[in-house]
């Protein structure tokens, strides 16, 4: 833990952070309207990109810990189940959905979306993280730890030497 915290005030004070050996990331924060743009840029194969990056804090656990609290304040432990955090988690995702029903290919940043649909996104897409969040934590799974192990298995089914640039699924391209 004590490496990702370092890692983390690197990022904070700018210092370059090697992701993988092979490309070098500097937070740098952007301002929008809203003042929360973040965005971290950097140099990939010889091509600048810009990507956007999250607020360090409420961190997964802090986030675990404030509905958990929201939820035994509310003696809600009783419907929470795991059954029933899936169906309302899939509800959530619905109503993301919706929000994109219609509106054809939408470009990174929601450029045309106005202030109040990009909140009401906000919104939504929160209820479907804290719903994961709660059942990960229902079902005793630690979800950054199981993040780490998934990213590990996508590099293996996925080298980037045989599927750079291509959306094929990794059954399509093994010998």
């Amino acid at each position: 833990m004590g490496d990702h915290l370092q890692e983390k005030s690197q990022l904070k004070s700018g210092a370059p952070v090697s992701l993988n050996g092979d490309s070098k990331l500097v937070e740098k924060h952007g301002s929008e309207e809203n003042g929360h743009d973040h965005a971290a840029s950097g140099v990939n194969g010889g091509q600048e990109y810009k990507r956007y990056t999250f607020s360090p804090q409420p961190t997964l656990e802090d986030i675990r810990r404030m509905q958990a609290e929201f939820t035994d304040e509310r003696d809600w432990n009783q419907f929470h189940q795991p059954r029933n955090l899936l169906l309302a988690m899939v509800g959530e995702v619905g109503e993301v959905s919706e929000l994109f029903q219609w509106r054809g290919e939408v470009p990174e940043g929601l450029p045309n979306w106005s202030d109040s649909e990009r909140e009401h996104l906000a919104q939504e897409l929160s209820d479907v993280l804290i719903y994961l969040v709660e059942l990960a934590e229902k079902c005793h799974v630690d979800l950054p730890q199981a993040v780490l192990r998934k990213m590990a298995l996508n590099r293996l089914k996925y080298p980037a030497s045989k599927v750079h640039g291509s959306a094929k699924k990794y059954t399509e391209y093994q010998e």
